[in-house]
């Protein structure tokens, strides 16, 4: 980690450094109170070298610590994200900010990611115009992963539609306060079953598991 090399992706020559790291997830009960902090916080805490704080983190929390690394260049995301053959996904799952999961501290693209684009990239700096990026959160990424029944509105496919006002979405999850659901999508169709009506959930389960190419049953 400490030697810069080529042959592999040293992430810790890639970030400024301890503080580039957010410490998000824990499955230890005993760190809990970590959550949301920078490695470096971690190491002035524990009073440890931050790499040695970071390994012994790690066997605490048996190697199931997620974490936040601030390595990516703005100007490289925004370059990719206007590219026609970009899709866009998110690789955090989304829960209920109430309960037992909703005690983690996630990723703030957890519960914002799709409004974040409309709201920065569409509606305030217009790297992309709504129809491109209704593109790529749908037709798109459905071609990629050949769901050929999914991904536009049209008769023969399965009604997963969404309903907002552009003027107005907008994500409000942070680093800090990651647990923070968006705010404008007033109606969600799930199979053609609205699980969001006038922005309350409904509590209806109306999806199903799909399964790719690859799947044997």
């Amino acid at each position: 980690m400490l030697t810069p090399s080529r042959d592999w992706d040293n992430e810790w020559q890639e970030i400024s450094g301890p503080e580039a790291i957010l410490i998000g997830v824990v499955q230890n009960p005993k760190l809990l109170p970590l959550q949301g902090k920078r490695l470096s916080d971690v190491a002035k805490i524990w009073n440890k070298d931050p790499m040695d704080a970071l390994f012994d983190l790690l066997i605490e929390d048996n190697a199931f610590t997620e974490v936040a690394v601030f390595g990516m260049s703005e100007p490289d995301v925004a370059l990719a994200l206007e590219q026609p053959w970009v899709s866009i996904d998110n690789d955090s799952s989304g829960t209920s900010p109430d309960g037992i999961l909703g005690q983690e501290h996630p990723h703030p693209r957890a519960y914002g990611t799709f409004p974040r684009i409309l709201r920065k990239y569409v509606r305030e700096e217009k790297k992309l115009t709504l129809e491109d990026a209704i593109r790529k959160f749908s037709s798109l990424p459905a071609q990629r992963m050949r769901l050929t029944d999914r991904g536009l509105v049209k008769q023969g496919m399965w009604a997963d539609v969404v309903v907002f006002d552009p003027t107005t979405v907008r994500d409000l999850a942070t680093f800090e306060n990651p647990n923070q659901l968006s705010q404008g999508m007033e109606y969600v169709l799930v199979n053609g079953v609205p699980v969001i009506d006038q922005g309350k959930m409904t509590g209806t389960l109306p999806g199903r598991v799909l399964r790719g190419p690859g799947y044997l049953p």
